[in-house]
Formats: C-alpha cells, structure tokens, sequence
C-alpha cells in the first residue's frame, strides 16, 4: 500500500488487467475469502451485462472495491471492501453511491447488500449508508 493519501478519488470500472490486484486488495482490507475470489470469476463478473465491478483509487493506490449485480428482479451488492488506511473517509459512500445509481438504471427497485455481521465497521457502515438489517431473512447458502 502507498502512503500517498492526499490524491484525490478516482472510481472506475475493473479492468481484466486489474483483476490479480482486486483479489490481492480483498485480502488486505480483510474481506473474508470466499470460493468465488478467484481470477475467472471475476473476469465473468467484470464482462457480464448484468454486473459491475468497480474499483476505487487514490493514484496509485487501489483503496476499494464493490460489485453490483442485478438479476431482473432485485439489485445486490457484493464485495464493498475499503482498505483499512483509507476507512472512514468517505471512499465506502462514494462507491455505494455509484453502484447505487448505475442499479437504479437497471430497472432495480429494491438493493440487498450482503454484510458479515461479525464485522462491526461493517454493519456499522450499512446502517450509515441507510441499508437496514432485514431479520425476516436468513440467508442460506451451498457451495457447488
């Protein structure tokens, strides 16, 4: 990581090239692994209609990402994680903000956000951002 923490933010989709240092990146700002962090499924992500992936920027730093999917029927976010040193200053906002409005362009009327709830920043910063916490859902999952 850079100490340069003046630059101003830049946010802009994944690039293919960019793929090796987003998944590097979710394992310094501690995203909790997941079978899905891998080089191909992102580069699916990142070329799907249905998907976007950004990253955030403080030149020449990557400082945060987030994935935006929308199925036709209901947005989801996925993967907004904020390097450590840069928490706090509004990185996480700008991103959700955008994701936000590039899935109101795709017709969604209704976002989920997948949180780690034993991840106080986190539920923390949802609830900030105006995200609730649903307690009628649990969320079950398989891996295949």
């Amino acid at each position: 990581m850079s100490d340069s923490k003046q630059g101003s933010l830049s946010i802009r989709a994944c690039r293919a090239e960019g793929v090796p240092a987003v998944l590097e990146f979710w394992r310094a700002a501690d995203a909790t692994p997941s079978v899905t962090d891998t080089a191909d499924d992102l580069c699916r992500a990142i070329t799907s209609n249905s998907a976007r992936v950004l990253v955030a920027e403080i030149a020449p730093s990557l400082v945060g990402t987030i994935i935006g999917t929308f199925d036709g029927w209901r947005g989801n976010i996925y993967r907004m994680a904020v390097h450590p040193e840069y928490r706090r200053r509004g990185i996480g906002r700008a991103l959700v903000a955008e994701i936000d409005h590039w899935l109101v362009g795709q017709g969604a009327k209704r976002v989920t956000a997948l949180v780690e709830k034993d991840h106080a920043w986190a539920t923390s910063f949802w609830t900030a951002v105006g995200y609730g916490v649903d307690q009628r859902i649990a969320r079950h999952v398989r891996t295949l």
